[in-house]
């Protein structure tokens, strides 16, 4: 049985959206979707939030996430992540070792989508990192899934 991308998105997003109807805790939030999605997806190494933080508004600190042990604290413009969170776009790295700046939280890590996350004011409060094992894993079937997920979970209402 071949592994269906689409379709295990689809599944996972319902099932995010379903557990997470009621509650509004962002914090809560963000630890059920990496988990969800981390468990759907064989060839997720790392899943997690980095959260914009508040005393310095330019620096992410590790939020809620599934792997192994994450950098602590990223500057914006700094990095995949800080890329995603200055630039305020989704970023698709198929070899993070050809990225400029590239911060090494593990060395096993060969591709990476970091997509920012707004809250119900358009304010960035989070960035959703995910890191696999494998060269060119993530396309624009990833970045329109997870752009999906994340504005249903987090900028809606």
């Amino acid at each position: 049985m071949s592994f269906n991308k689409i379709e295990t998105y689809r599944q996972v997003s319902q099932e995010i959206l379903s557990v997470l109807e009621v509650e509004i805790h962002f914090v809560t939030r963000m630890a059920t979707v990496s988990c969800l999605l981390h468990q759907a997806f064989p060839c997720f190494y790392w899943t997690g939030f980095y959260m914009v933080d508040p005393y310095t508004n330019d620096q992410l600190v590790v939020g809620p996430y599934q792997g192994t042990l994450g950098c602590l604290r990223i500057p914006f413009g700094k990095g995949v992540c800080g890329a995603a969170a200055s630039k305020e776009e989704t970023q698709i790295v198929g070899d993070v070792n050809s990225f400029p700046g590239h911060i090494s939280c593990d060395g096993l890590t060969k591709s990476e989508i970091v997509v920012p996350v707004w809250d119900s004011t358009n304010e960035l409060i989070a960035v959703l990192d995910i890191d696999s094992k494998e060269p060119g894993y993530f396309d624009q079937t990833d970045r329109e899934a997870l752009e999906h997920i994340l504005s249903h979970v987090f900028s809606e209402g």
